[in-house]
């Protein structure tokens, strides 16, 4: 028979009736997650917009519309209440987050490239090809489009030659514009070749002013 109320105290209470039913306390401290929806892109990867930042999932889920639980340093992904993909946080924008095992062998490229990756390229043909490089990098807003633009501008060194890549570079800097279009077109056009006085003096002469010719803005 346990002794009434009044004969014992709450600490007495405690230590020998409820510790032995008490469980003990999760190894991680409790965080109030947010939720976001999503639609997973054709990369494989969904796009948590509060960070912009992209993590992976299982490349069966392309297309499909999935749930974004994510805490300070966790984030979980589910589809049909199901978790298809956990991460750990990272709040590094324009980057990912990928697991080999999520994507498909056609999109196993992205583990492979990054900002080190065509920098490192660069620096290899010349500073001025690598300082082009990190502004179309440090410029595009989704590093698909960036990835490519880069990987576009150095297999043009290839074709066109080390030296005409870094002239082209160059003059596309002088104009403040910083894609694969343009680094295109001074090579097709040869004004790369040109000394930059004679470049702009050519254009004036020989370029009416007409609004279907194509001016700096339609490759921003």
């Amino acid at each position: 028979m346990l002794p009434s109320k009044e004969e014992i105290s709450r600490r007495q209470q405690f230590e020998e009736i409820e510790r032995s039913s008490m469980q003990p306390l999760p190894d991680n401290r409790y965080e109030c997650r947010h939720q976001k929806l999503a639609t997973v892109m054709k990369n494989g990867h969904i796009c948590l917009t509060v960070d912009k930042h992209y993590y992976s999932v299982p490349y069966t889920f392309i297309g499909k519309k999935v749930k974004i639980l994510y805490a300070s340093s966790k984030v979980d992904i589910y589809y049909n209440y199901e978790c298809i993909a956990s991460h750990s946080r990272n709040q590094r924008k324009y980057q990912y987050t990928t697991l080999n095992e999520h994507l498909a062998s056609a999109h196993r490229y992205i583990t492979e490239w990054s900002p080190e990756h065509f920098i490192n390229q660069a620096l290899q043909i010349d500073q001025q090809v690598a300082d082009y490089i990190c502004k179309v990098l440090e410029l595009k807003q989704h590093p698909e489009q960036a990835y490519k633009s880069c990987s576009g501008i150095l297999n043009l060194g290839r074709k066109a030659g080390r030296e005409r890549l870094i002239k082209a570079c160059k003059r596309a800097s002088n104009f403040g514009i910083y894609n694969y279009p343009i680094i295109v077109e001074i090579l097709e056009r040869n004004f790369d070749q040109l000394d930059l006085d004679d470049e702009i003096t050519n254009q004036k002469n020989q370029i009416p002013d007409h609004d279907n010719i194509r001016g700096p803005e339609y490759y921003q």
